[in-house]
């Protein structure tokens, strides 16, 4: 069996592959468009680095198919798009082998006004940085090389690679020891120059895999047109074997993830986010392979067993006996020869396995995530130390080819009591919002609302084990915590799907990986500060799409009005209306 990382590897699992749904980065045919002002086009280029988009022009989908390529979405409310270059962008974008005259040429085939030169200027710089510098392997050791020798005496010089580098072969290459090979390309990329890995990857033990025709219950399925896309994406490429998949909540990342196992054919290490990720990744994979229970284990906090295909989670994997003491079982990763480690949810990726990530660099790599903004900012280790962006979808998009439901976002401002406002009024800063968010006046908004969706299948969630405790009391419905034990969540879950429970109330366990397919209306009742990642996997909860339904999903904010609450729902509420979700706000008397 093919062992290289080929889109012919393991080739005989899937269908023929079809072609990337966006537009090809095509040169523009008049090689003056740069001075013209183009009525039509939809693209303003502007000098810091921004691009407005058009909604409204005749070119609109072409040219926001063709940013994906290298550009990065900031907001995409109704009729102007705002899109910007960055280094990050520019580099995912020269990972998948596009030049800079090719985004040159895109941005121009569709500007509105001539591209500013200095924009041109600044792309050719910032692309022309990726592969100046390759780790190529160098027999035991590796090898750093540059085309310029000005910039390998620059890297050389710099105090984050002080202790990284090892001999000085010539004027153009420095050797590596293997070891390294991770936190030298963490410190560099912060330094500004990223470093293109030809090492290539070690392969683990093999491991015959093959999907499924149909599935347990004899209904015939196949992968999605975007999800062969996203598996021959990351497996093919000079440098294929590591990198990231951004796709929606509710678009099967882990189908994705579990297709690309498969083309490689390798022993896989999946790392999820907790015990009901793992379940779930767990049974997408007996469902859609034809591997067998006994190929498939568990390293968790009931189970140790390490398989031909071992689930573990982030929890277990970082947990430590004592305060300052190593993680426990950070030995998980060397003690099976693995060919691919998927990490599930990227984008949350804790600090100490950023830090062993770097030391497993042997091994083909793949993120999955619905987002790779990530709150502390380390957006550019993801790049890395796990790969370039490999895969890119809008929301918008999937919707609109109804693979994922509409939704209709509501924020609901419900005013505090006198009573409470007092209390409020004269609480210390921190305590403000606290006090906000366990508004009672939330019950009665609460009761009014699962009115309005009867017979609906609602998901209740929220941040504060007590609140949610208290409403799960009044109405009378189930609530999962992380108290919860992991068979009375299966139980709870499974009378959810199954609608013999039509309300359920959940945690921030509910934030991750929690497949609920049948939820279409949610209502959050508090939240985390302002953010981003949880609104969006909040929302991702009730995206899936209903075959032969409306597929119109409602998502209701509960904020408490004139509060700190409600500055930081505003933060949310822009996230939302970013990726282009219709957003209203009612007013309720509790």
């Amino acid at each position: 069996m093919e062992r290289s990382v080929s889109r012919h590897s393991n080739r005989g699992a899937f269908a023929p592959m079809s072609p990337r749904w966006y537009s090809p980065l095509v040169p523009s045919p008049l090689p003056g468009r740069r001075l013209q002002y183009v009525p039509d086009n939809p693209l303003i280029i502007q000098s810091d680095r921004t691009i407005l988009v058009e909604t409204g022009s005749p070119h609109f989908e072409e040219a926001r198919d063709a940013l994906l390529a290298f550009g990065e979405l900031i907001k995409s409310p109704e009729y102007i798009h705002t899109w910007r270059l960055t280094p990050l962008s520019l580099w995912n974008a020269a990972a998948a082998e596009h030049s800079p005259d090719e985004v040159v040429e895109t941005l121009e085939r569709f500007a509105k006004y001539p591209v500013p030169t200095t924009v041109i200027d600044w792309i050719g710089e910032t692309m022309g940085r990726y592969g100046s510098l390759r780790l190529v392997a160098d027999g035991e050791y590796l090898r750093l090389e540059a085309d310029d020798p000005t910039v390998l005496s620059e890297v050389e010089h710099l105090a984050e690679t002080e202790d990284l580098l090892g001999e000085h072969l010539t004027d153009h290459a420095v050797r590596i020891h293997p070891r390294r090979r991770g936190v030298l390309k963490q410190a560099l990329i912060a330094c500004g120059h990223p470093v293109q890995d030809l090492v290539g990857y070690e392969d683990g033990d093999a491991l015959q895999m093959s999907m499924r025709d149909t599935l347990p219950d004899g209904s015939p399925w196949s992968l999605r047109p975007y999800q062969y896309e996203a598996v021959d994406a990351f497996t093919s490429g000079p440098d294929a074997g590591s990198g990231v998949i951004v796709l929606p909540c509710g678009a099967g990342k882990t189908v994705v993830g579990v297709a690309s196992m498969v083309r490689l054919g390798m022993r896989t290490l999946i790392m999820c986010t907790g015990h009901t990720a793992l379940q779930q990744w767990k049974r997408e994979i007996l469902r859609r392979t034809r591997l067998t229970e006994d190929q498939v284990g568990e390293f968790s906090g009931q189970k140790r067993e390490i398989k031909a295909v071992t689930l573990t989670t982030y929890q277990l994997l970082t947990w430590r006996p004592e305060k300052h003491a190593a993680p426990a079982h950070f030995g998980l990763f060397h003690e099976a020869n693995w060919g691919l480690i998927i990490y599930d949810e990227v984008h949350l990726l804790p600090a100490p396995i950023f830090r062993e990530a770097a030391y497993l660099q042997a091994r083909r790599r793949l993120g999955l995530t619905a987002t790779l903004v990530r709150e502390d900012g380390r957006e550019a280790d993801v790049f890395a130390l796990v790969g370039p962006k490999r895969y890119d979808l809008p929301w918008k998009k999937l919707e609109q080819q109804g693979w994922i439901a509409t939704a209709q976002c509501v924020e609901v401002r419900v005013p505090l009591s006198d009573q409470d406002r007092q209390i409020y009024v004269q609480s210390a800063k921190k305590d403000k919002f606290v006090i906000a968010s366990k508004n009672v006046r939330k019950l009665a908004v609460i009761d009014k609302l699962l009115q309005r969706h009867e017979g609906a299948s609602i998901l209740i969630l929220g941040s504060y084990i007590d609140q949610l405790e208290w409403v799960a009391r009044r109405f009378k419905v189930p609530v999962v915590t992380g108290k919860t034990s992991a068979a009375d969540r299966d139980r709870l879950f499974g009378r959810f799907r199954s609608g013999e429970d039509k309300v359920l109330v959940l945690s921030k366990v509910g934030n991750f990986a929690v497949d609920l397919p049948n939820a279409t209306v949610a209502l959050q009742i508090s939240g985390t500060f302002g953010s981003r990642q949880e609104e969006a996997q909040r929302l991702g909860r009730v995206l899936r799409a209903q075959e032969g339904e409306s597929n119109q999903a409602m998502f209701y904010t509960l904020v408490s009005a004139d509060t700190r609450e409600q500055d930081f729902a505003e933060k949310r509420q822009m996230f939302l209306v970013e990726q282009g979700y219709p957003y209203r706000i009612e007013r309720m008397e509790g």
